[in-house]
C-alpha cells in the first residue's frame, strides 16, 4: 500500500451507474495511483476502463465511492480551505493539474498549431503570451514538430496531431497525465512515434495513466498494470505479474485472446 508521501490519488470503491443501476460502469474499484507510476489499464471492450479514467478528473461524475486528488476529495461538493472554512470545490483548478489526452486529438481546426498551445497557458493560467510561445515552442521541439508551429491540424499526419497534442497537455505543467486511448486512432505506422513520446515521459518520471491496447507498451514501460472486466479492477500488478504469471481467469482468458 502506498504510503501518503508518495500517493498522489487515492480512488476508493469508486462506482458509476447508468439506468438506476442497471448497468454498472465502475463497480467498486480501489486503487492507490502513486508519484511516478506508469499505471496502465487493459481490459476487454466495454470493461469500464476508459470511464475509471475520465472520473479521475470528473469528466464522468461517479454515482458512489471518493477520489483523493493532492489530498482533496474531489468528489465533493465542498471542501475545507486552508482557514479551515468550508468552500465550493473549484474542479477546474485541479483539473489544471491533470493533463488529458482523447482518442480523437481534439485540437482546434482553425488554430495554428502554435495557437492550440498557448490558448490554455495564456488564457487559464494568465501566462504572458511570449512566456508561452517560448515554452509550446520548446515542447514541439522535443517531439520534432517546431517546423510546424505555424500549420494548422489539417496539415498534420495523425501522429504528428497526436503528439501536438500530448505537449499541448504538458504546456499546462500537469501533475499527472490521462492518456485515453491515445493510439487507436491512428494507422499503425503511426502508432510508434506516439508512444516514443510517451516513453520518454515515463523515463523522466512523468506520473501517467494510461488506457491502452497495446500490450507491448503495457509491458515494457508500465511499472503497475491493472486489469479491468464488467467494471471491476480484477487483478493488479507489475508487468511481470499480469503477463507472466497471472492469476485470474479473466485475465488468462484475455491474454490467450490479444497476446
Amino acid at each position: 500500500m502506498a504510503t501518503r508521501d508518495n500517493s498522489l490519488i487515492q480512488v476508493r470503491d469508486l462506482k458509476k451507474h447508468y439506468n438506476k443501476g442497471a448497468i454498472k460502469a465502475l463497480d467498486g474499484v480501489t486503487v492507490d495511483i502513486n508519484r511516478g507510476d506508469v499505471m496502465v489499464v487493459i481490459g476487454p471492450s466495454g470493461s469500464g476502463k476508459s470511464t475509471f479514467l475520465r472520473s479521475l478528473n470528473l469528466m464522468e461524475e461517479p454515482t458512489g465511492g471518493s477520489i483523493v486528488f493532492d489530498g482533496v476529495d474531489i468528489t465533493k461538493k465542498k471542501v475545507r480551505n486552508a482557514e479551515g472554512k468550508m468552500v465550493k470545490l473549484n474542479i477546474d483548478e485541479h483539473r489544471q493539474k491533470m493533463g488529458m489526452v482523447f482518442q480523437h486529438f481534439n485540437l482546434f481546426p482553425h488554430m495554428t498549431i502554435l495557437d492550440n498551445m498557448t490558448l490554455a497557458p495564456i488564457h487559464v493560467k494568465h501566462v504572458d503570451r511570449a512566456a508561452a510561445e517560448e515554452k509550446a515552442l520548446a515542447l514541439l521541439d522535443r517531439v520534432g514538430l517546431k517546423d510546424r508551429a505555424g500549420a494548422y491540424p489539417i496539415q498534420l499526419s495523425g501522429g504528428q496531431k497526436q503528439r501536438v497534442a500530448i505537449v499541448r497537455a504538458l504546456a499546462m505543467e500537469p501533475e499527472v497525465m490521462l492518456f485515453d486511448e491515445p493510439t487507436s486512432a491512428l494507422d499503425p505506422e503511426m502508432v510508434g512515434e506516439v508512444l516514443d513520446v510517451m516513453k520518454e515521459l515515463a523515463r523522466e518520471g512523468m506520473t501517467m495513466v494510461v488506457v491502452t491496447h497495446e500490450m507491448g507498451f503495457a509491458r515494457e514501460v508500465g511499472n503497475r498494470v491493472l486489469f479491468m472486466a464488467d467494471g471491476k479492477l480484477l487483478e493488479e500488478g507489475t508487468p511481470e505479474d499480469i503477463f507472466g504469471r497471472p492469476q485470474n481467469p479473466r485475465l488468462q482468458e484475455f491474454l490467450s485472446k490479444v497476446l
